[in-house]
Formats: C-alpha cells, sequence, structure tokens
C-alpha cells in the first residue's frame, strides 16, 4: 500500500493497543518466558482440555493474542513470521497449549481482511479483546430472516474455542435462485454452547490440551454483515480491487488468502513440538547409560549422537521453512499490490504443500526420538510420550492429507482439479 495509506491507517487508531511501543522481539520473549509455567501444567492441561486459567490471563496480559490483530482495533499488527515464532515457544512448553493458542489467535487475520468496518468495530469490541476459532467445513441449518439468517448446528472440533471470545464457522447457504453459496460467519461466544466432555483427557490420541471442543449454536441471528463468502481462503480473483481490510488497515497481509498460510501455523505448532522432544531426548540421554556398550554413557554413544543430530537438523529446517511461509505469503501479497496479479488457488496450494512438507519433517523428528528414547519414554505422563501422541493428530488432520499433492498436479498438468469445488488456475 502507499504510504499515505499505511499513515491514514495509523492516524484512524478506534481501540489504542496496551502497550503502543510493543516490539515483535519483546511479544516472543514473553511467549519464550512462559515455557516453565507450561510444562509444569502440561498433565492439568491436557486433562480439562485446554490450559489453565492462569496460562491464559499470562498469554492475555503479556499481549500475545494480539499478534496479528489490527492495529486499529487494539492490536499489534505484527506479521506472520512474528506470530510463528510466538507460536514455536507456546507449542515448546506444551504442544497441544500452542495448537490452542495459534487457533484462537490467528483468525484475526481473517476477521481483519474481510468483515466490514462497522462489523470489525463490532466484532474486536471496545477494548480490542479479541479470539476465535475458525471450523471452516460447512454444517448448520439455515432460515433467511429480516437482514440476515438464522442458524443451528454444530461445528465439531473447533480448537481455541474455550478461550474464545467469538466464534468462525462455515456454512452452505442458498443464493437468490437457490444455488448453493460458501460462507464463513461469525458469532459471539456468549451465542454459543461449549461442549465440555467434547475434547480432553482420554478422547483423542494426543493434543488432549487443544481445545478442539464441539461448538452448538442453536437458533442464533447472524446478520448479513456477518457473514463472508468462503472464496477468500484460496484466491483473491474474487475481489480484484483488494479487500476492506487492505483498504481499511494499510497492509497487504489483509489481502487475506488465507488457506496456504493457516497450514503454515501447524508448522510453527509442530516445530515448536519438535523442539520440546529434543529437549526431553537430552534430558534422558544424560541420565542414561547405553543398552549396546555397558556403563558408556548414552551422551557418548554413537548411534545416539546421530539421532539426536538429525532430529536437530529436521527441526532446523523446519523451522526455516515456517518462517519461509511467511515470506511466501507477503511476497504474494505484495505481488497483487504492485502489479494486480491475484493469489491464485494453485498459489496457495503450493504454500500449502510446503507447510505440509515442514510439518513431516517435525513429525519425523519427534517419531525418530521417541523410537530410541527407551521403555522408560513410553510410560503415560512422559513427556516424550506426550509429544508422540500429539504429533498422531496433525497426521491424521485434514490439512496433512494428500489430496494436497493430488490437486496440485492436477494443476500443473491442466487437468480438472477434484477437490476445493473444481477451481483452476
Amino acid at each position: 500500500m502507499p504510504e499515505g495509506d499505511r499513515m491514514d491507517a495509523e492516524r484512524r487508531i478506534v481501540v489504542q493497543p496496551p502497550e503502543p511501543d510493543m516490539t515483535p522481539a519483546t511479544l516472543i520473549e514473553r511467549a519464550r518466558a512462559l515455557r516453565p509455567m507450561l510444562r509444569a501444567q502440561q498433565e492439568e492441561a491436557d486433562k480439562r482440555g485446554y490450559y489453565t486459567d492462569e496460562v491464559h490471563e499470562a498469554i492475555k496480559a503479556a499481549g500475545l493474542y494480539r499478534t496479528v490483530q489490527p492495529r486499529m482495533f487494539g492490536g499489534y499488527q505484527f506479521d506472520m513470521e512474528t506470530l510463528f515464532k510466538i507460536v514455536i515457544e507456546i507449542s515448546r512448553g506444551h504442544p497441544s497449549s500452542g495448537w490452542c493458542y495459534t487457533l484462537a489467535t490467528s483468525h484475526a487475520l481473517l476477521v481483519g481482511a474481510h468483515f466490514s468496518e462497522k462489523a470489525q468495530a463490532e466484532i474486536f469490541g471496545p477494548d480490542g479483546d479479541f479470539r476465535a476459532p475458525h471450523r471452516a467445513p460447512p454444517a448448520g441449518k439455515w432460515e433467511k430472516a429480516e437482514g440476515g439468517w438464522r442458524v443451528s448446528g454444530t461445528w465439531a472440533y473447533s480448537s481455541g474455542s474455550p478461550v474464545s471470545t467469538h466464534f468462525i464457522g462455515g456454512a452452505v447457504i442458498p443464493n437468490d435462485d437457490g444455488s448453493p453459496r460458501g460462507i464463513n460467519f461469525i458469532v459471539r461466544r456468549d451465542q454459543v454452547k461449549i461442549l465440555e466432555d467434547s475434547w480432553g483427557g482420554d478422547t483423542a490420541l494426543g493434543m488432549q490440551g487443544s481445545g478442539s471442543h464441539a461448538v452448538v449454536v442453536d437458533n442464533v441471528f447472524v446478520p448479513d454483515d456477518h457473514i463472508i463468502t468462503s472464496s477468500v481462503l484460496l484466491s483473491s480473483e474474487y475481489a480484484p480491487e483488494g479487500t476492506v481490510g487492505l483498504r481499511l488497515h494499510g497492509d497487504v497481509s489483509f489481502l487475506g488468502v488465507v488457506g496456504g498460510i493457516y497450514q503454515a501455523t501447524f508448522g510453527a505448532i509442530l516445530t515448536g513440538t519438535a523442539r520440546a522432544a529434543i529437549d526431553e531426548y537430552e534430558e534422558i540421554i544424560k541420565t542414561s547409560k547405553s543398552y549396546h556398550v555397558p556403563g558408556l554413557p548414552r551422551t557418548e554413544e554413537a548411534e545416539t549422537q546421530r539421532v539426536l543430530g538429525k532430529a536437530i537438523q529436521l527441526t532446523d529446517a523446519a523451522e526455516a521453512l515456517t518462517l519461509r511461509c511467511a515470506t511466501i505469503y507477503r511476497e504474494q501479497c505484495e505481488n497483487w499490490a504492485a502489479t494486480g496479479k491475484p493469489i491464485t488457488t494453485e498459489d496457495t496450494l503450493r504454500l500449502w504443500g510446503v507447510a505440509q512438507e515442514t510439518c513431516f519433517m517435525a513429525c519425523e523428528a519427534v517419531t525418530m526420538l521417541f523410537h530410541t528414547a527407551g521403555v522408560r519414554a513410553a510410560g503415560r505422563g512422559q513427556k516424550l510420550q506426550r509429544y508422540f501422541r500429539d504429533i498422531q493428530m496433525y497426521l491424521v488432520h485434514p490439512s496433512s492429507q494428500s489430496v494436497i499433492s493430488s490437486s496440485i498436479a492436477q494443476l500443473e498438468l491442466g487437468v480438472p482439479m477434484q477437490a476445493f469445488g473444481g477451481r483452476g488456475k
């Protein structure tokens, strides 16, 4: 955006952020400082289904929820690279707390990009206190009402919902001619019910503290300006003149084609998980002997050193690629601003594909460490066992599936794409 637009956006602050002179480095350091508390409360958070009120209040007081929120409405409007570095630090303390935090925090970008100024002022509120999960798969029954719609339905696996102020869900509603229209909608937390027994403890194999609860919406009125098209997730072609948020906030990130960059948030979560696994592995080998060479400390065993070194390599690469994803997204948005070339579905899926490989590298690192740590690491309550279970939840997640590879190949070959509504280049 032109410098004049950026200055105008800065002048239009509606809600002052709590610490106007905040820097990315300060936020990242504050996230790092939470590691001891997060590690001490891992078991409690997993049983509860999401992190404790103490952790929530510490994250809130540190300003971490405001990382990518528009500055106009009380946020710090930092880039996605800053968010990724924060997510890595929180996930290093407790992976599923990282998942919960991330999926409650990152969707400020979606709201800031695509909802009207009036709606954003209402959503972010008078003090800028905002968090929301986004459960994209469509659900619910919809009935037209004056000025909007009435909706009822259940959206499962709404990660981050227990610590959020709002809920964002996906749906399909009819156009005037009866044809289907994919949308995303937002409602307040007090308008929904979170099913407390739907997550936490043994309800899932891993990421037990991710706050991935089911959310029930029962006959809630959603005004028209709290509904946006689902096309925003994959391409900017639907908005050749740009988005509300881009003009409002003077920042190209608010072009808001979030389908690819959101996948990279998983890369940050899993990179932090791999860092946590490395930390735990080092603690284990410092206090154990070789199985193969009697009396030899495991820290001096060549095979143990090889595994640790390889895990560090994979994790370093995963972190580098995760941060590169933030740069790719920024470059896509800047290219649109400079040339008018839209971000296409192919662009988004290629970014998604890079993010997938990042996640797979981090998962491989954790797997190597768990498989060679020794039997004691497999005990219930052991941190490395927890981290190994946690990565399985990404490996069964829709974001990790091979349909992404198939879709990228179909676009490359110029043949019809079967997924994502058959959208092409």
